[in-house]
């Protein structure tokens, strides 16, 4: 809670990439969902950067592909008040911790650099990945169209599918037994 904050997703994946490249030593598969798709997304692209192993499967959910700029404004930078009302609008904070003004002043700040990381990520153009990725969404997701996760399509060289689920942005939490169901029966075939 003390330390500094990565908003730029680059230079997280970089700090944290020599430790978990000793992990990578067996077969592997990325799941990032939100702002973990995108940080799976550019694991992926700093491994082959770096000649580093590859996964089997990039699973990605509730993110736009990197490539779809965000339409929305940025809302990391609004004050307090109004942050905490988009966090409500966005139904992924639990009311208990809305309500708690002494336990939000601790979770703002870094919940605000989660969204500045997402919120500035900034696609830069490389080659296509050739792992396949598989995409999940939310039917109602309010901010993450079916056209957002279709394009991650345009990513690999590999197979790509698209799965939407009921539910919203953390649809995750309600269609969590189909969603494992699905990533293990796609990580069966290696």
């Amino acid at each position: 809670m003390h330390e500094s904050l990565y908003t730029d997703c680059r230079l997280m994946v970089d700090a944290f990439l020599p430790y978990m490249l000793p992990l990578l030593d067996k077969p592997f598969a990325l799941f990032g969902h939100s702002m973990g798709a995108i940080i799976a997304f550019e694991v992926v692209r700093a491994l082959r950067r770096r000649g580093g192993p590859q996964p089997l499967h990039l699973f990605v959910s509730g993110r736009r592909a990197p490539q779809v700029p965000c339409r929305e404004p940025h809302t990391f930078n609004l004050p307090d008040d109004e942050f905490t009302e988009e966090l409500r609008r966005l139904n992924g904070t639990p009311p208990e911790v809305l309500e708690n003004p002494e336990l939000m002043q601790l979770v703002l700040r870094i919940v605000r650099g989660d969204f500045a990381l997402t919120q500035t990520y900034v696609y830069t153009k490389e080659p296509l990945l050739t792992c396949p990725i598989s995409i999940f969404g939310g039917l109602h997701d309010i901010d993450v169209t079916r056209e957002d996760l279709a394009a991650w399509c345009e990513q690999t060289e590999g197979t790509c599918s698209l799965r939407m689920f009921e539910g919203d942005h953390f649809f995750i939490r309600s269609a969590e037994s189909a969603l494992l169901k699905i990533i293990r029966k796609e990580l069966s075939s290696f």
